[in-house]
C-alpha cells in the first residue's frame, strides 16, 4: 500500500480514527462540488453523498487541497470553501506538488482523488463517471489522466462507466491494455454514464458487494502491479437519460464543438454543458442519480472489505 509522510497529507480527526481502528471509509471527489454543479445545490449535494455514506455505517472522507494542504475529509467550514470560494483550481495528481508548493486550493478530480486516498490508506471511491480516451484520438491523441493513474493505484473505484462524450470501445481498450480490471455490478455491459448502458460488454460481472471485496483481497494476495479495480454500477433505467434525447443531444455538441474548434482540455466541459442546456437539466439530473447509486454501493463494499 502507498503511504504519504502525515506532515503531507491532512485527515480530518474522523477520518484518521476510522483509519486506525479499521472502520470502512469511502473517498469522495471534490470536482462536483466546485465545478460540477451551481450554487447552493453544490453544497447540499456534498452533504447529501456524505449522508449516504454515513447511513450506510461508514466513513465519507471528501478529498479536496486547500492552502497548498491535501485534505483527507472536510468539516462543514472547508465544505463550505469547496462550495462557494470561486477560482478554486481543478486539481488532477500532476497537480498536487505545484499546488503544494504554491499552497494553492483546489478541488480534486478522479486521478487526484485517487491517488490521494490510497495515499491515506483507503480503498474505495465512489465517483461519477471516469475520464477515458476522447473521441478523435487518433489525431490529438487525447486521453485522460484518470486511466493512467488507475493503472498504477490500488483503490476500488464505484463508477457508472465513462462519460457518454467519451469513445467507450477505445477506453475500455485501454483499460485492459493498463491491466485495469472491470467489473460490472449486476450487469453484462459497461454502462453509460447518463445510461443504464453503453451497448459494450464487459467480460466480469459481480452480484453482491462481498464480491468486489474479494476481488480486492485477491488483488492484495496476488501482488503484481498495483492496478485499479472498476466497479461499473449502470444508473437505474427508470433515472437514466432519455437515449433518443442523449444521442441527438450529443451528436449536437460534437458538431459545435467541430465547428468552434473546441479542443484538448476546453472539449469536456463545453460538452457536459451542451448536454445540460440542451437536455434542459435532465443530464445533471441523471448524473446526480449515478452518483447516489455509486456512493451508495461504495459504502456497502467497504463494510464488506472491512469485515475480517
Amino acid at each position: 500500500m502507498r503511504t504519504t509522510p502525515d506532515s503531507v497529507l491532512q485527515p480530518s480527526d474522523e477520518v484518521a480514527e476510522a483509519l486506525a481502528s479499521g472502520a470502512p471509509v469511502v473517498a469522495l471527489e471534490s470536482t462536483i462540488i466546485s465545478h460540477g454543479l451551481p450554487q447552493p445545490r453544490n453544497l447540499e449535494v456534498a452533504r447529501e453523498l456524505e449522508g449516504i455514506v454515513r447511513a450506510a455505517g461508514a466513513v465519507p472522507a471528501t478529498i479536496a487541497v486547500l492552502d497548498g494542504v491535501p485534505r483527507i475529509g472536510l468539516g462543514e467550514v472547508e465544505l463550505e470553501r469547496i462550495a462557494t470560494e470561486s477560482g478554486l483550481r481543478k486539481l488532477g495528481q500532476r497537480d498536487l506538488p505545484v499546488a503544494a508548493a504554491l499552497k494553492a486550493s483546489g478541488a480534486t478530480t478522479v486521478s487526484a482523488t485517487s491517488f490521494l486516498a490510497a495515499c491515506a490508506g483507503i480503498r474505495v471511491f465512489a465517483t461519477g463517471g471516469l475520464g477515458g480516451v476522447h473521441r478523435g484520438w487518433t489525431e490529438d491523441q487525447d486521453e485522460s489522466a484518470d486511466l493512467d493513474t488507475l493503472a498504477r493505484t490500488r483503490i476500488t473505484v464505484v463508477c457508472a462507466g465513462v462519460k457518454s462524450i467519451l469513445d467507450v470501445p477505445a477506453t475500455l481498450q485501454r483499460l485492459e491494455t493498463r491491466g485495469v480490471t472491470v467489473a460490472g455490478y449486476r450487469t453484462d455491459t459497461f454502462p453509460g454514464f447518463y445510461l443504464h448502458s453503453s451497448g459494450q460488454p464487459i467480460e466480469w460481472r459481480i452480484e453482491s458487494p462481498a464480491d468486489a471485496a474479494e476481488i480486492m483481497r485477491g488483488q492484495d494476495a496476488l501482488g503484481g502491479q498495483e492496478t485499479a479495480l472498476i466497479v461499473a454500477n449502470p444508473v437505474p433505467v427508470d433515472q437514466q437519460l432519455d437515449p433518443e434525447l442523449h444521442d441527438r443531444v450529443l451528436a449536437e455538441a460534437l458538431a459545435a464543438a467541430e465547428r468552434q474548434g473546441v479542443k484538448g482540455q476546453a472539449i469536456t466541459p463545453f460538452l457536459l454543458g451542451y448536454l445540460v442546456d440542451g437536455t434542459a437539466g435532465a443530464s445533471l439530473e441523471a448524473n446526480l442519480a449515478a452518483v447516489r447509486g455509486n456512493v451508495a454501493l461504495a459504502s456497502r463494499i467497504a463494510l464488506s472489505w472491512a469485515r475480517p
